[in-house]
């Protein structure tokens, strides 16, 4: 026990002997700080609204700890013996009875990110934006580790780590991480919601953009921003906020932050040679190579050419922009299958769509209604795309909009209602040899949640690639 009080210690934090973690999930979100909290000696409870046969593959990650489950709904008598609420970001806690009873009790609430980095020792980078910070958080953690190996400013580097919201969990590295290490987070608006309660803000900021989204939890674009700007809230006059010049919302933000703000933009810029296309995947590297340059690293040096060959080497993040499929046709032609299922937004998809040529591409589009304007997206879409099939809850008023402009018409335009039928007519469309020769590229970008028809955007992007693999002269095995 002395031990475990000792190591909280360290952190400036007396260790809560009874820990209580809200959201277990059912692809694993909750495991990584239960097995950590455990592990540090805690006496941890799992309480989680899913039953158990819901949630079996997570409870099977914490078979070897000690942990006690309460499945099946938040019931308020845990708090009893609560000296800590550890809540998953996904919860709204305005709407929650359960956090708000733990709240007027004085339970102090965190987060498992707020965990991690009030105890890393490490330079922490993190990235946010609306769109494409998954995307960016990998390309710095790969253009830093290839400098790192290549002699970054002659010092001794130690390892690079990337985590937050994309991967694993990063609690159970805390015992290896060092001060020569370097950590790349990638930080959602639900986890900057909480980080004021860690009173931290990233040494590095990246801030990519900001465009419409999660309006259903945050209420107003102003509350959302306001989540977004706690990635440089709590900056001191050492660090450094790097900013999207292109993006004139966040551009903007620039007069509130206390340390040195750096610019980047694709504006006059030459392109850099990459592997992934689109123009918001040149911004994206623009943004790594800023942090090379904010790390110390000199352009034109060993570590800087290292940095740029690990950007070039970069083939893109599962279901974004990914190329699962690439078909062949009859008289030399072939379709490429590209599955952006993570475009749960439409102005994720109107990057996509800004990706390929004009009239060249099948968009299948649809999911989960958000709420969100779509009039830009529809715009783009008709402007752009050869053919649109909708599918899901928003899909058929997508088809009926862009039937409505006039740009597409039936029958290049239709609701199909599912994924596997989106991808049978596609196959019949690209294989019409006398009216799609012009089609080479079938997308799935939905600009929609995957809510209602799946459990989550990997499993549909998932379900696109599977199909695409088996489409052959239009039809569906």
């Amino acid at each position: 026990m002395s031990s475990v009080n000792s190591a909280f210690k360290q952190a400036g934090v007396k260790l809560p002997l009874r820990a209580v973690v809200m959201g277990l999930g059912r692809f694993g979100g909750g495991v990584g700080v239960s097995r950590w909290l455990a592990q540090q000696g805690c006496r941890v409870v799992v309480t989680d609204t899913e039953p158990a046969d819901k949630l079996a593959t997570s409870i099977a990650h914490l078979r070897d700890v000690p942990v006690e489950l309460q499945l099946g709904g938040h019931d308020a008598a845990i708090l009893d013996h609560c000296d800590l609420l550890v809540v998953n970001p996904a919860v709204d806690k305005a709407k929650s009875a359960f956090v708000q009873q733990a709240i007027a009790r004085g339970i102090p609430l965190t987060t498992e990110i707020n965990l991690f980095v009030e105890r890393c020792p490490a330079i922490t980078i993190g990235v946010t934006g609306s769109v494409g910070k998954s995307t960016t958080t990998a390309m710095i953690a790969a253009a830093v580790d290839a400098a790192r190996q290549n002699g970054v400013g002659g010092a001794e580097w130690g390892s690079v780590y990337a985590g937050g919201n994309i991967g694993r969990s990063l609690l159970a590295d805390l015992g290896h991480i060092v001060p020569q290490d370097c950590v790349v987070l990638e930080l959602s608006s639900f986890m900057l919601e909480d980080t004021p309660l860690a009173g931290w803000s990233p040494h590095i900021a990246v801030v990519t953009n900001l465009k419409p989204n999660h309006l259903d939890r945050h209420g107003t674009m102003e509350q959302y921003a306001a989540a977004k700007k706690n990635i440089l809230r709590f900056q001191t006059p050492g660090d450094i906020a790097i900013i999207n010049q292109d993006d004139a919302a966040v551009w903007a933000w620039r007069a509130e932050c206390r340390g040195r703000v750096i610019g980047y933009s694709t504006v006059g810029a030459k392109a850099l040679a990459l592997q992934v296309p689109g123009v918001h995947n040149q911004s994206n590297a623009h943004a790594a190579l800023a942090v090379l340059g904010a790390l110390g690293i000199e352009s034109g040096s060993d570590a800087w050419r290292a940095g740029c060959d690990a950007l070039h080497a970069f083939k893109g993040l599962p279901h974004r922009l990914e190329l699962v499929h690439t078909q062949a046709l009859p008289h030399g032609r072939s379709i490429r299958w590209f599955n952006d299922s993570k475009a749960t937004t439409p102005e994720a998809s109107i990057t996509a769509l800004r990706a390929f040529a004009r009239q060249s591409f099948i968009c299948i589009v649809g999911g989960y209604d958000k709420h969100l304007d779509m009039s830009d997206f529809v715009r783009e879409l008709a402007e752009r795309a050869g053919g649109v099939l909708g599918i899901g809850a928003t899909g058929q008023m997508l088809v009926d909009k862009v039937v409505a402009s006039g740009a597409v018409t039936p029958p290049r335009a239709k609701y199909v209602q599912t994924l596997a039928a989106a991808v049978e007519v596609a196959g019949q469309w690209v294989g019409d040899a006398d009216g799609a020769d012009k089609l080479d590229v079938v997308l799935l970008s939905p600009a929609s949640a995957s809510w209602g028809q799946f459990e989550n955007y990997e499993v549909r992007g998932a379900q696109f690639a599977a199909l695409a693999k088996n489409q052959m002269a239009g039809k569906v095995d």
